[in-house]
């Protein structure tokens, strides 16, 4: 299946994409995907809804509405950095042993197409594009990595969006050049597992304005997602709609020489195979 939220923010219904044209709406159905979708098993419960109602034609079509991000806003959002070999040697910085771990505030999320706002005091603003994966059910203290893949609801195209001054130059703590508000565009899809062959194989892509930044494929990971899921279940519990953003590939703006960091009025586009694209006009500080 492939899940989105339309309309205004805030006021986002849940909805079921069935071609680029048509979705059945599940607002009678679901009240939002959020943690209590998840965690209730609202998948499966939505799963048949979908089918009878896609093959008995009761879908709508879209009329240009607003895309949100496919989920509620998460209990967290946990993000894996230097997680692409090629992307840790742009950067300077060495491969590491096992999964770096940072956070990003939950209010950066935003949808797809959404602007993106350059915070004040801003100097050194970023692009990522990145694969996130999006948690199922509770999940705690995992045995195997098999057992992560069972833990992932589905996967989607996330920016993440930085300010390396805020991040490598005030003290040492990523997340303050993660957390600015609108710093997580999401979507426009979220994408169940079962649509998708090997999630270690999809290309990924960014442009600003138009010029190719970014070339990759998930295949290049270092710790692939059941990885992650795992290895992050051995220090917290993990919530049902939790989003996780693994990393990125080569060719951010601190990684060229000299560096090249956006601007107000740049027009970011992004994608993932089989996971939809994204556009981001940047505006400048408030």
């Amino acid at each position: 299946m492939y899940l989105m939220r339309i309309g205004a923010p805030g006021a986002e219904k849940p909805i079921a994409r069935i071609d680029d044209g048509t979705f059945v709406d599940l607002s009678d159905v679901v009240r939002d995907f959020d943690e209590a979708f998840f965690g209730g098993g609202g998948l499966d419960r939505i799963r048949l809804v979908v089918a009878e109602r896609s093959a008995a034609g009761q879908v709508s079509s879209f009329a240009g509405e607003r895309i949100g991000a496919p989920i509620a806003r998460p209990h967290q959002i946990l993000c894996i950095g230097l997680n692409y070999r090629d992307h840790a040697a742009e950067t300077g910085q060495a491969v590491p042993a096992e999964p770096i771990l940072f956070t990003k505030s939950p209010n950066t999320l935003i949808g797809p197409h959404d602007d993106v706002r350059i915070p004040r005091g801003s100097t050194k603003p970023d692009w990522e594009v990145e694969l996130g994966i999006v948690i199922g059910r509770r999940t705690s203290y995992l045995d195997t990595v098999e057992e992560g893949r069972d833990a992932i609801a589905g996967y989607l195209v996330v920016n993440d969006v930085s300010e390396r001054a805020f991040q490598m130059e005030r003290g040492g703590q990523w997340s303050k050049g993660k957390s600015a508000e609108t710093f997580n565009p999401a979507g426009p899809w979220l994408v169940t597992p079962d649509e998708i062959d090997d999630v270690r194989g999809l290309g990924m892509w960014l442009d600003v304005n138009g010029v190719r930044r970014q070339t990759g494929n998930t295949k290049t990971m270092i710790f692939d997602p059941y990885v992650i899921v795992h290895h992050l279940s051995q220090f917290m519990v993990l919530e049902p709609g939790d989003l996780i953003n693994t990393g990125t590939p080569p060719g951010v703006g601190m990684g060229f020489t000299p560096p090249i960091w956006l601007q107000p009025g740049d027009v970011m586009e992004l994608g993932i195979d089989r996971l939809g694209s994204q556009r981001q006009h940047v505006l400048g500080p408030r």
